[in-house]
């Protein structure tokens, strides 16, 4: 009889079911978290059904400007400013947008200042009317931040 239940694990939806399982996080971990557009460094506070809650430490990637339901359209009735999450804000994250960190954490304020300096590199060459509406929305943001 036990012959048979091993044979389970030869089949493919028994190697899908062990490869869709997640990574659990503990209170105090450092992990990577995407928000919205965003993706930062940040320790593990609380867990919820489903997310987690995350303390922002640092800033790998600062979030997209513009309207994302008309991506790259600079000719939108709003187009959106966002702003990177604020240092120690505390946010919940989808659980499988979180994964584990391991390296050294960045100072926030530079972390900050190379996310965005790297954005608006990716604009530099680009002279179409969202790349110059995305640039103009980040420098505004850079002397917001006083960078």
């Amino acid at each position: 009889m036990n012959d048979f239940f091993d044979s389970f694990s030869y089949f493919p939806y028994y190697k899908l079911e062990v490869k869709n399982m997640r990574e659990t996080f503990e209170i105090g971990e450092i992990v990577t978290g995407i928000y919205k557009t965003g993706k930062y460094i940040g320790e593990v506070t609380n867990s919820r059904p489903g997310s987690y809650v995350v303390k922002v430490l640092a800033v790998l990637k600062h979030p997209v400007q513009g309207d994302l339901h008309n991506v790259k359209q600079a000719d939108v009735p709003f187009f959106h400013e966002r702003r990177a999450l604020a240092f120690r804000e505390q946010t919940n994250i989808p659980e499988q947008m979180v994964k584990k960190y391991e390296g050294e954490i960045p100072d926030y304020t530079e972390s900050l200042k190379l996310a965005l300096e790297t954005q608006m590199n990716s604009f530099s060459e680009d002279d179409s009317p969202f790349a110059e509406r995305s640039l103009e929305t980040l420098e505004q943001l850079m002397k917001d931040y006083k960078l």
